[in-house]
């Protein structure tokens, strides 16, 4: 069973010989609430906080969210099956050492369309086994490549894997590039700035200003329109993080307007599926004031949201998430915390299970609840996640 992050940041605080008080001190914290998260009573949502202790104590924030790979768990073990070989195909790319493709172009075609939906839908369990095959098929079209390679990174970073994720994207942005679409090489930047470790926020923001300005000289072009309003967005959450609040507030507000102006797509999906408009935008503004800590209005924008009506299941994922953690933060919301938990794990169930500040937040729901009883519901979501119910 995984343990809760508090346990983590024990374990390495006293690796590192520190006590609390010089932990808390290093990281920006009280003591106070550095015990809470030590004893699993506070969960460690805020991205700015993972960055702070992670820092403090010397190692990764993956290393501090326990990101890597637990055999014993079937979602993680049936995620890792073909890494290896996605692994070695994103290197054969990245050498140029191109096989001949097992699919004529039709039926790549097709092959990426069936891609596609499942990335619409989330399921990455499914897609990933075909990614590997994907790659080296489209490896001989750019067209094709970008689409399959801006897939593999938004795949693998689902999974827990950005350093794959990584070299997934530069292969799409490369891709993008030798088609000289501002659209796609937009698409593709957004997908690298994403798939950036987050403790490298201030990188994040400096590589998202400079696609901005790139991006510039397309400003006819709807599609292009949709990937800068994207970029803008992800910046916003990369300034978030580095609590440069500020310049969050101002990429948002350059989202809002473009998707004012763009309004919601036409064809409900947007460009490559990335469902760039008003609504995504209310969205990710919910995600920043929960990396910003403002639970309430968070839940205010939640409130009457259409979210059936949106076709991506990692955005509707997304909301049930932010208002989830809103709920929890208290403490005393901990029922209506787990109605809306379950809601997103329904929406995309495998990334969900991956989440590993999802099982923070339902590790310090059981610890609370221990004072009284652990509720049936809770604990089969937490034997989910891998948090131990007892």
């Amino acid at each position: 069973m995984a343990e809760h992050i508090g346990a983590r940041v024990r374990l390495w605080r006293r690796r590192r010989k520190l006590s609390q008080s010089a932990l808390a001190g290093l990281a920006g914290v009280t003591q106070a609430y550095l015990s809470q998260i030590e004893n699993g009573l506070r969960a460690v949502e805020r991205r700015s906080t993972q960055v702070a202790l992670a820092q403090a104590l010397d190692v990764s924030v993956a290393d501090l969210l326990g990101q890597t790979a637990d055999p014993t768990d079937p979602v993680r073990s049936r995620a890792a099956e073909h890494i290896a070989d996605i692994r070695v195909a994103l290197v054969e790319l990245e050498v140029g050492d191109i096989r001949a493709p097992g699919r004529n172009p039709a039926e790549l075609d097709d092959a990426i369309r069936r891609m596609q939906q499942l990335r619409i839908s989330s399921d990455h369990l499914v897609l990933a086994p075909g990614l590997a095959g994907l790659l080296r098929d489209a490896a001989r079209r750019p067209e094709a490549l970008v689409r399959v390679a801006y897939t593999a990174a938004s795949c693998l970073r689902s999974l827990g894997y950005r350093d794959l994720a990584r070299p997934a994207a530069r292969i799409a942005i490369d891709a993008a590039r030798s088609l000289d679409d501002p659209a796609w090489i937009g698409m593709a930047e957004f997908g690298y700035i994403q798939s950036l470790p987050i403790e490298a926020a201030t990188v994040a923001r400096r590589v998202a200003d400079r696609a901005i300005t790139e991006m510039q000289n397309a400003a006819a072009d709807p599609s292009a329109r949709q990937t800068l309003g994207q970029i803008h967005l992800t910046a916003a959450l990369a300034s978030a993080t580095a609590q440069r609040h500020d310049d969050a507030w101002a990429h948002l507000a350059a989202a809002q307007a473009e998707a004012g102006s763009l309004g919601e797509p036409l064809d409900g999906l947007g460009f490559f599926g990335n469902f760039f408009g008003p609504l995504n935008v209310h969205l990710w503004k919910m995600t920043l004031l929960t990396e910003m800590g403002d639970h309430g209005r968070v839940l205010e924008m939640a409130d009457g949201l259409p979210v059936d009506e949106i076709p991506i299941a990692s955005r509707r994922q997304s909301y049930h998430l932010d208002r989830g953690r809103a709920l929890a933060h208290s403490g005393r919301n901990d029922k209506l915390a787990l109605i809306a938990l379950a809601q997103a794990e329904r929406a995309a169930p495998a990334p969900f299970r991956l989440n590993p500040v999802i099982r923070d937040v339902v590790s310090t729901m059981i610890t609370r609840a221990k004072r009284k009883a652990v509720a049936e519901d809770l604990t089969a979501m937490a034997q989910r996640l891998g948090v131990s119910p007892v």
